[in-house]
């Protein structure tokens, strides 16, 4: 697993725990966990990646909805763990 590997599979994790916090109407953990997703802003479109994933971070920030969360934690585990 590389460097990037990591960071992609801590953003599926941290989509994932807004997604089930959204779903436990957990709004303050919801929140908590969406700045995470924020701050690897930055990590993340510094990455040398497929465009689609890139893409896809642009549709997490306009989509928040908990189903698309969850949906685009799945995709990016994926990503993450795939084998070569």
């Amino acid at each position: 697993m590389t460097t990037n590997d990591q960071i992609i599979g801590a953003l599926a994790m941290d989509l994932k725990r807004v997604a089930l916090a959204k779903h436990n109407n957990s709004k303050n953990t919801a929140d908590r966990f969406w700045q995470e997703v924020m701050k690897r802003k930055s990590i993340v479109m510094g990455l040398k990646l497929p465009e689609y994933l890139k893409n896809l971070y642009e549709k997490i920030e306009k989509n928040t909805d908990k189903d698309n969360l969850l949906m685009y934690s799945v995709i990016l585990q994926n990503y993450a763990t795939r084998k070569i």
